[in-house]
């Protein structure tokens, strides 16, 4: 696991590393040589430029990615004669991934025989993939074209099929009154405030950090160094507060590698967040966090990491060897901070809005937590004595944090159940392990059970019985909300919806209101009823909007709306149930860019799309059923706005019927 996480590390500065560069360290040729008799020897030689390298097809497994070529038609129009041969290569150490790898430096020359079954060919394709490394790996595709009859290389472009060009132009919608929807497309003092909260979310992961035996230490060590090696106070707090502020650009540096994501597809950080395997993965790798957490193994990043950045702070000294002591300082926490950030992470994926934005403030406000003792007892030196002794106290922390986290991932894991569709996770399954995971964490408080690394404690601190307390009260109320006694509004969007139960329900929509989930089946009721749509494009992993269906449609009045004026098509964009296979297209957008179209979800994300330029959750439209746009659309809201939002929609329809039977006569 220690080599994954350093891979996840090289990969997300590799991603910065593709966004920043335009220019290829590795510039290819090709060369065909004929060998008589339908015989020829397919030659690629790839220039690379000084200091970066390229794995040879052969480096050690567990290492970084090989060169692998991909020969097209290869046993139909033409056998390969033998394997691909490489030029000279060299091998070293990785401490990384602790192997021997084999890599190209300067130049990478590969050669491959073929004999041509076809003798009427006129062309070979092959297709490279390899890694291109300096300071960080690069993932690239290359392409050869070898033309056997000495005429212009042809490559064929993706066309789409009648098939696909009528399906995607079914999911047009022809909207009138579009342009109302433009003036509200969404709530910003609202993304305002979620950012805020994403930023204190980041800035309390931070303080918590602080208590860990990985950073507390270090705090006076840290202070002291700057305040007795500088000639003067002054000097001294500029340099505290210069490290601080280093410690908070590194962390937000970190986030930078997402928002690249952004430019690729307005969907697939969607598509990401929601994706099955990745909820199951991140569900690992939380239960992986939470046992280091209890003591059973240590994460740390390779020693070496630390020793260099030590080693340069020392030898630049500086504005630049305090850069490199923070550095260190992110380096050496990774133990306690790794799984803090992880968590920050999973909730930046939960949370509405741009996860690349969120994830910006997340860690800018882990940054500022973490840097500002640093800067403030530099100030105020003598408020280190008043900082309490570290101690088993440090220990009890990781403990508590490592429940926290086990209780997260099983939220990835009911992700991938809801998005699945497996009917596995249910409800009263998930707040049954919620329950068993915080009464652990109660008993633990209580001193019932330690962990391994646990000194057995002479008494318990008030604290320690009070947090203990707090996760029994947690417990009746779980339990409580398990019995339906009470509602667990307060964990709105965590557990499964209402309606995912494993009791017999009349309806699978929303508080058992009546809907459709196909748009065109719901528009057909709609003109059978003469009632106006709400499009409601949700999704199974939707924090916000299960947050929306039980705080703000639980309303009696909205309720009733809901239930009564309006045909409710609620649109799930991360279904991952497959189409079925007449239903399945391939769609292109304005950019060329073509997209399959395979899955329930794919297609009302790009639905949503094109037709209303948005690719966020929840997102309400309201539309009569000839397509007029009878409001702006909404986002998460509070009840009364929602409430107001729909009556106007509501009368702006009867309106809009009005007009039309008055133009009819």
């Amino acid at each position: 696991m220690k080599k994954f996480l350093n891979i996840i590390t090289i990969f997300l500065f590799s991603i910065a590393s593709v966004a920043q560069d335009g220019e290829d360290p590795v510039q290819w040729t090709q060369e065909l040589i004929s060998t008589g008799e339908g015989d020829y020897e397919l030659v690629m030689k790839g220039t690379i430029e000084e200091g970066w390298h390229v794995y040879s097809q052969f480096t050690a497994e567990g290492g970084s990615l090989p060169s692998e070529f991909t020969y097209v038609n290869a046993g139909k129009d033409y056998e390969l004669v033998g394997g691909t041969l490489e030029s000279e290569t060299q091998k070293a150490y990785s401490e990384i991934f602790e192997v021997e790898e084999t890599f190209f430096k300067k130049e990478a020359v590969f050669r491959q025989k073929v004999r041509l079954l076809d003798p009427d060919l006129k062309q070979i394709q092959v297709e490279l993939f390899y890694q291109v490394c300096k300071e960080v790996c690069i993932p690239k595709d290359e392409v050869f074209y070898f033309s056997l009859d000495g005429q212009e290389i042809i490559v064929e472009q993706e066309t789409l099929d009648a098939g696909s060009l009528a399906r995607a132009e079914a999911l047009k919608l022809n909207l009138k009154n579009k342009e109302v929807l433009r003036e509200v497309s969404s709530d910003s003092e609202g993304n305002e405030s979620s950012l805020l909260v994403i930023f204190g979310l980041g800035f309390l992961g931070g303080l918590i950090a602080l208590l860990t035996p990985c950073v507390f230490p270090m705090i006076p060590l840290t202070v002291s160094f700057f305040t007795k090696k500088s000639r003067s106070r002054t000097k001294g707090i500029v340099d505290a507060s210069l490290y601080g502020f280093f410690i908070i650009l590194i962390y937000f540096l970190l986030s930078l590698p997402f928002h690249v994501f952004d430019s690729v597809d307005s969907q697939i950080l969607n598509t990401i967040a929601t994706n099955i395997w990745l909820n199951l993965f991140f569900f690992l790798i939380f239960v992986f966090f939470a046992f280091s957490f209890f003591g059973y193994y240590e994460l740390t990043l390779p020693s070496s990491w630390a020793n260099k950045m030590d080693s340069a702070s020392n030898r630049v000294g500086g504005a630049l060897g305090i850069f490199f002591m923070a550095v260190t300082l992110a380096i050496v926490s990774f133990s306690c901070t790794g799984p803090i950030l992880g968590g920050l992470l999973g909730s930046t994926a939960l949370a509405e809005g741009d996860v690349a934005v969120n994830l910006s403030a997340g860690m800018l406000g882990f940054g500022v937590a973490l840097a500002l003792p640093f800067a403030l007892f530099a100030l105020f030196p003598a408020w280190l004595q008043t900082l309490p002794k570290s101690g088993g106290w440090m220990t009890t922390v990781k403990v508590v944090l490592g429940f926290l986290e086990l209780a997260l991932a099983f939220k990835f894991l009911s992700n991938a159940d809801l998005v699945g569709n497996w009917g596995i996770f249910k409800r009263e399954i998930f707040l049954g392990i919620w329950i068993l995971i915080f009464l652990l964490l109660a008993l633990y408080l209580f001193g019932v059970f330690r962990f391994p690394h646990d000194a057995k404690p002479s008494k318990l601190s008030g604290t320690r019985k009070a947090t203990g307390l707090l996760a029994s009260v947690f417990c009746v109320y779980l339990l409580l909300g398990t019995l339906e006694v009470t509602n667990l509004k307060l964990l709105s969007g965590f557990p499964p919806p209402d309606f995912y139960t494993l009791a017999e329900q009349e309806s699978d929509c929303p508080l058992g209101i009546n809907c459709f989930k196909d748009f065109e089946s719901g528009r057909l009721y709609a003109q059978q009823e003469n009632k106006p749509i709400l499009l409601d494009f949700t999704g199974w992993a939707c924090v916000n909007c299960r947050k929306m269906e039980e705080h703000v449609w639980s309303d009696p009045e909205v309720f009733r709306l809901l239930n009564e004026e309006f045909v409710l098509i609620s649109l799930y964009v991360d279904d991952r149930k497959p189409l079925p296979e007449e239903e399945r297209f391939r769609y292109q957008f304005d950019s060329g860019r073509i997209k399959a179209i395979d899955a329930v979800g794919e297609k009302w994300g790009t639905f949503q799309t094109i037709n209303f330029n948005a690719a966020s959750q929840p997102y309400y439209v309201m539309l009569s059923p000839d397509l007029y746009v009878l409001n702006s659309s909404i986002q998460n809201t509070d009840s009364d706005t929602y409430e107001s939002w729909l009556k106007e929609g509501i009368s702006n329809f009867r309106a809009y019927q009005r007009n039309i039977a008055v133009s009819d006569r």
